[in-house]
């Protein structure tokens, strides 16, 4: 058995003739981990309001199998640093399990990815179920902050997500920089700044969802998660030394930089114009009323007139 501070080895071990070393990877305990309490998280919110908290824990399969493969995706198409360079598409390299963009396990794994392919499969479960969307969005929009702020961790082991040297008394140790760093040996902890950010934006939502919900419309909580998450992370890449670029821009920002402004518009559109507009959600703990149809009434217009009386001749 061999403890690192990436992983926990056993082994090895014959089978069967074939020797092998199971290893448990701290980085995958602390992404279930962000998973698990994540999704406690958003079952606790639905049972607040009346609803099944099972629908959470069924659906957690379609967001998360669809998050990694947003998440590894994402990363190979806009790869950080140097690592698309000298890459040729070709069926070798698409097929190759070692480094190709299907080694999940090789690393390579994008948070914008994650949270677009994590919403695709909110809403597809939501359709599939005939759910009501928005609500379970805006549950989904609360809890992922916490998650993302606990899975962050998982950077530290790995020594990945740092910034720039600094000699800061939180700064961090890299024992493997980047080649532009190698005489330097400590960086701004970039995983811990995004995790305190995360956290921050998630005691917000939670506060609001709690005291002040129902002066919000439906989808309103996943819009503010948006632009609160774009933003921190607009900010930090300033500091980042691995960046995806797309030429010479950097790509993370000009999709933060969208993502906020999209969301901010449709947040006040939905206050100032009759665009968007969704019902309010009810205050917390109280159960989400049923949608009422209003009853179908003719106008005068197309009332028939009564007939009138028979008139003797």
């Amino acid at each position: 058995m061999e403890l690192t501070r990436r992983s926990l080895e056993f082994g090895p071990i014959n089978l069967f003739g074939t020797t092998i070393n199971p290893t448990i990877h701290w980085y995958g305990v602390i992404i279930v981990l962000a998973i698990i309490v994540g999704t406690s998280l958003a079952a606790w919110l639905a049972k607040k309001d009346d609803e099944d908290p099972e629908i959470v824990w069924n659906g957690v399969v379609w967001v998360v199998i669809l998050a990694v493969i947003g998440a590894r995706l994402w990363s190979v198409l806009f790869p950080a640093g140097n690592a698309g360079q000298g890459v040729t598409w070709n069926l070798d390299y698409i097929t190759d399990l070692r480094d190709g963009p299907l080694a999940i396990w090789s690393g390579g794994l994008s948070i914008f990815g994650a949270i677009f392919g994590g919403l695709l499969g909110v809403g597809l479960y939501a359709r599939r179920h005939k759910l009501r969307l928005l609500p379970w969005a805006d549950r989904v929009a609360i809890a992922m902050p916490l998650g993302q702020a606990i899975g962050r961790w998982g950077n530290f082991v790995n020594q990945e997500l740092y910034g720039r040297p600094s000699n800061l008394p939180w700064a961090i140790k890299i024992d493997y920089p980047l080649p532009p760093y190698a005489d330097e040996t400590h960086f701004h902890p970039l995983f811990l700044y995004e995790s305190l950010w995360s956290l921050a934006l998630f005691v917000l939502l939670l506060y609001l969802w709690r005291k002040r919900r129902q002066q919000f419309q439906l989808g309103d909580f996943l819009l503010m998660y948006v632009m609160g998450y774009s933003l921190g992370r607009f900010l930090l890449e300033f500091i980042r030394v691995e960046i995806p670029k797309v030429g010479s821009v950097n790509a993370s920002q000009i999709i933060t930089a969208l993502m906020f402004f999209g969301a901010l518009i449709i947040f006040l559109a939905r206050r100032r114009t009759e665009y968007f507009v969704a019902e309010h959600h009810t205050p917390f703990g109280q159960e989400q009323p049923p949608t009422k149809k209003k009853p179908i009434t003719k106008s005068s217009s197309t009332r028939k007139p009564p007939p009138k009386p028979a008139t003797k001749r």
